[in-house]
């Protein structure tokens, strides 16, 4: 929808920018973008910025659109770029379109037009501000038309066009008076709307001109088309929907509803006839006439007379205007030839010499002449005029077919559719059924199934225990292998100290090596230079052997000594690499053995770590075993828990169906025997409570709860049996009390045993509303068990008096009250609120005395009855034997005096100024509503035939006749107040009233919020009222007497 920045737009392409061009060119794609571009060129054409009235032809395009598409899509897409809020005539000719989409289009367009709902109002109020030409028509044609959505929604039974069956219409309350109440109400809101367009669009038009013959006139008028079509179908429906309310509600009750529907029953029918006289309507619509006086709806056989209203719209392949008169020139040319033919006949041909000489021709004197001619001329009058009465039925006669053909139709399409909606019935009833006997198979498998499993579970624990025995004595070897583990590497922490202490040792014989190989290099060095020096000396010497031979053997003993010393060092030397030779073979030795005990030890814990995941293997498999196994069993014991719970539930559902058994109505039972069976249900209940807390604790002890849950069904069930029968033979209040408690019980109990059903609430399941229920049941067994008179017969009849003496009594308190009132009002007030005062206080006054008067004619009928009914008997012995009577009568006497009080406070308050209008006359109309339960109550037993009786609805009819009066004082009163009380809007602004009007459509929609509570909560207290004051007066046994 446009916004209000798009106001200033006008009307640009025909094809707007709806249509895309698609990629592809498929035929499903050229298919559609033909489709949208028809329907756009037929949107356009029927919504444009021309004054003339919409074609039908676009319009029916728009319509069959939808049902091709199953929606308003492209309708709406359309509509979206029209400049609707800068054009009145274009948003007006949207209206009209958009309602005949609304009631012949397809279903979904009511759900494709939801999201624009609040575009509408804001629109509608856009053009309320303008009070020239179209703004105000368009303004109350978008509120109608968001009030039609509105009650579709809330109301999704009913069609488009509103046309409906009366069985669809009792379908669409539920066969609820509150909903039928309100389905009224929202009846009367959706038609007030229509007939304010209907008014809106009449006042517009200068009813002097011929102003349904121009095309402006026609733009207007054409939408109305719609409307009545609606309205037909509107006033049909509340008038059967009033009839209903009347046979099930008090008169009082529904006055608002009266005085409304006749308020637009009057503005209905002045509006039909008044569009049955223009000419535009005449060949486009039949529109029919209501009856002069409205409905009767204080009289139920006033139904019968009711005649629904049926619009018919004429074929439009003929003109209703053209056909009569071409057959009429037919007619009268070939009656002009019939005369022209019998003429000749009688008179001679018209080709004579002598044309006028009627003597020569046929010897037939003039005045003969002149009466056959008259006597032709009559009977060809009487002719024409047969003929016309004649097409005239005719007309008539067609026009009631097609319409009863229409009715017909519709009737031939809804029986279909009940075939239809029974076939489907059968078929899910049909696979329900099969669905049923799977589970009863599966059921009968899975009890079969138990004792395989329980004997499972058994061969499944044997074998727990010996695997819980090996898990053991492998736990045992694991740990002497970690034992093991430990020994094995503390010795290669000593081994590795042992091997550090070889290499410590073998570093210092390496060092002491090395020290002794540079000491012997050093001393080969040294000896290598003296053995130089030696030969060289040796060479001197032997130059100087002469010279020296005396030192000669001195020097080969110092030669001899060096050979020995040089022999002793290579000993030396051999021997220490000996001693490392000996070392590095240790080191081996020892390193091999280091060598093997790592590969050992290597060994050992490969193999530990391989025993030992194949151990943990074996451990998780086992637990992954014992955990499906433990959760095998838990399912299986909730399957069999939900088995047992399904089968109780189901024993206790059968109870509930053979209590609502009308044949069970002739079972009945003693309260003792009550008492026993709802003692035992309870006790089983307790112990089902301890056995659900242990199965909570330890799910293996559902074989201590199943038990327990059959004996508690079977109880129950025996309990629900018990006080059905018992309620048979009991008195009536607590007769409901104890049916409606059994069944609550039972209700109560199926919720406990689906609870149990339910893995997710079994821990949450509680019986202990049940037991609840089942202590309230044995509250009411003790009050039915056989004992003596509560209260003694002259007691009874002491009482009677007694309220009617208080009656008569409150009633003279209340007059004296409100004479007081109307003293205190004389004295202290003037002007309007003075004459509000003594026309209410008048008023009330007048209602004190009709029911003085009613009172004592109550009494007088109520003293007749007693005499003639007691015979022998005391009037004591009397009403304890009519106790129910009785107690009717002390009913409706504390009632009518508690009226009366309640009415006179609130009337002292709307004096004051400190109470409201409402509140006086719903104490009116409750006073009106306690007389007729008096009277009620004193004509049960009463002879028709009696003049007390007679007075006594003469006194009646006077105090509705009062009762009436005090709503009419306190409605004009109330209209003068507020009259006086009316705003000022001379001194305030425009941002003022802008503000005002904000606060009153916030109060607005608060007030219809709280009357919709209000409405409801009427409707569950009147429902309640009526449960308790059957039960409280013994409306069933004065009718059985």
């Amino acid at each position: 929808m446009d916004r209000v920045s798009s106001t200033m737009k006008q009307v640009s392409n025909p094809l707007p920018k709806v249509l895309s061009r698609r990629a592809g060119g498929g035929g499903l794609e050229a298919e559609r973008e033909s489709f949208e571009r028809a329907q756009t060129v037929s949107i356009n054409k029927a919504i444009n910025a021309q004054e003339v009235a919409v074609k039908e032809k676009h319009a029916r395009t728009c319509i069959l659109g939808t049902h091709h598409e199953k929606g308003a899509q492209t309708f709406w897409s359309v509509v979206n770029r029209l400049p609707l809020s800068g054009n009145a005539v274009l948003c007006w000719k949207f209206c009209h379109v958009f309602h005949k989409l609304l009631r012949d289009g397809h279903s979904n367009v009511l759900k494709d037009s939801v999201r624009y709902k609040n575009e509408l109002s804001d629109m509608s109020r856009m053009w309320g501000h303008l009070s020239e030409g179209y703004g105000q028509l368009c303004s109350i044609y978008l509120k109608l038309l968001r009030t039609k959505m509105e009650f579709h929604i809330k109301n999704p039974r009913f069609p488009g066009n509103l046309q409906m069956s009366d069985r669809q219409l009792d379908e669409a309350g539920e066969n609820d008076v509150n909903n039928f109440f309100q389905l009224t109400v929202e009846m009367f809101d959706y038609l007030e709307c229509e007939l304010n367009l209907f008014q809106t669009v009449f006042s517009s038009l200068d009813m002097s001109r011929s102003v349904s013959v121009t095309a402006a006139g026609q733009c207007r008028l054409a939408p109305l088309i719609q409307v009545i079509l609606d309205c037909s179908h509107l006033y049909d429906y509340t008038v059967k929907l009033l009839f209903k309310l009347h046979s099930c509600l008090p008169a009082d009750t529904l006055q608002g509803h009266r005085d409304r529907f006749l308020e637009q029953f009057r503005k209905l029918k002045d509006l039909f006839y008044r569009s049955s006289n223009l000419q535009y309507f005449k060949r486009l619509i039949q529109i029919p006439q209501l009856p002069e006086n409205p409905p009767n709806f204080l009289r139920a056989s006033a139904l019968s007379e009711h005649i629904s209203p049926v619009v018919v719209i004429p074929a439009e392949a003929s003109s209703p205007d053209s056909e009569p008169i071409t057959d009429l020139v037919e007619m009268d040319a070939a009656s002009q030839s019939l005369f022209d033919n019998k003429f000749d006949d009688v008179f001679g041909s018209s080709f004579s010499c002598d044309p006028f000489n009627f003597n020569s021709q046929n010897g037939m004197n003039k005045d003969d002449k002149d009466r056959l001619i008259e006597q032709l001329y009559g009977e060809i009058t009487a002719l024409k005029e047969e003929l016309e009465n004649f097409k005239a039925e005719s007309a008539r006669g067609a026009v009631q077919l097609r319409g009863r053909a229409s009715e017909l139709e519709a009737e031939l399409a809804e029986q279909q559719h009940l075939k239809q909606q029974a076939q489907d019935e059968s078929e899910f009833l049909r696979a329900e059924l099969e669905e049923l006997k799977k589970q009863r198979e599966d059921t009968e498998k899975a009890q079969r199934s138990l004792t395989e499993i329980e004997r499972r579970a058994q061969a499944n624990e044997q074998r727990y225990s010996k695997l819980k025995e090996k898990y053991s004595e492998l736990v045992q070897n694991h740990a002497d292998l970690l034992r093991k583990n430990a020994e094995v590497t503390k010795q290669i922490t000593v081994a590795r100290q042992a091997q550090g202490d070889v290499e410590r040792e073998k570093k210092e014989l390496e060092d002491s090596f090395q020290r002794v190989s540079e000491q012997a290099q050093r001393k080969s060095q040294e000896q290598a230079e003296v053995l130089e020096t030696l030969k060289r000396e040796l060479a001197a010497s032997r130059q100087e052997l002469q010279v020296l031979q005396g030192t000669l053997e001195s020097s080969t003993q110092a030669g001899a000594e060096q050979n020995t010393r040089i022999a002793s060092l290579e000993q030396e030397r051999d021997r220490l690499s000996q001693a490392a030779e000996q070392h590095r073979d240790k080191m081996a030795a020892l390193q091999a053995e280091l060598q093997q005990l790592r590969d050992t030890l290597t060994h050992e814990q490969e193999s530990s770590r391989t025993e030992l995941e194949m151990l943990q293997t074996q451990l998780r498999d086992k637990e992954s075993t014992e955990r499906a196994l433990q959760q095998r069993l838990a399912e299986e014991r909730l399957t069999l828990l939900q088995s047992t719970a399904r089968q109780a539930e189901c024993m206790v559902q059968d109870t509930l169906a053979r209590v609502e058994d009308p044949a069970h109505i002739s079972c009945t039972g003693s309260a003792d025997c009550l008492l026993s069976q709802t003692l035992a249900a309870s006790e089983c209940a307790e112990r089902l409570r301890d056995a659900h807390s242990k199965y909570l604790l330890d799910g293996a002890a559902v074989g201590s709860l199943l038990p327990h849950l059959a004996l508690f069904a079977h109880l129950v069930s025996n309990t629900l049996l018990q006080g059905s029968a018992t309620s048979h033979v009991a008195p009536v209040e607590p007769a409901d009390r104890l049916l409606e408690l059994c069944k609550q019980c039972g209700s109560e109990t199926v919720s406990y045993l689906s609870a149990l059903q339910d893995p997710g609430k079994v821990a949450s399941a509680d019986c202990s509303l049940v037991t609840a229920y089942l202590g309230q049941i044995s509250a009411i067994g003790e009050e039915l068990r056989p004992r003596g008179l509560d209260v003694k017969q002259e007691e009874l009849g002491d009482l009677v008096d007694k309220e009617m003496a208080a009656t008569a009594t409150a009633i003279e308190v209340a007059s004296a009250r409100i004479e007081e009132m109307l003293s205190k009002a004389r004295a202290g007030d003037t002007g309007v609120q003075l004459e509000v005062n003594e026309r209410i206080l008048g008023s009330c006054t007048g209602l004190m005395q009709a029911i003085r008067v009613l009172v004592l004619a109550s009494k007088d009928l109520q003293r007749e009855i007693v005499e003639s009914g007691r015979g022998a008997a005391s009037p004591k012995e009397f009403y304890a034997k009519n106790s129910r009577w009785t107690e009717g009568l002390i009913s409706a006497s504390k009632a009518v005096g508690w009226g009366a009080t309640v009415m006179v406070d609130a009337a002292d308050l709307v004096v004051q100024g400190k109470g409201t209008f409402e509140e006086l006359m719903v104490c009116s109309r409750e006073i009106a509503a306690s007389t007729a339960q008096l009277v009620a109550a004193s004509k049960v037993k009463a002879d028709k035939d009696s003049a007390n009786l007679c007075k006594l609805q003469q006194a009646s009819r006077g105090v509705n006749q009062a009762t009436a009066s005090v709503v009419a004082s306190t409605k004009a009163g109330r209209s003068q107040v507020e009259e006086k009380d009316s705003m000022d809007f001379s001194s305030m602004t425009l941002t003022q009233i802008k503000r005002q009007e904000m606060d009153s459509q916030v109060r607005v929609l608060e007030l219809e919020n709280q009357l919709q509570k209000e409405r409801q909560k009427l409707g569950e207290l009147r429902k309640k009222h009526y449960e308790l004051a059957g039960v409280a007066e013994g409306w069933e046994e004065d009718a059985a007497d």
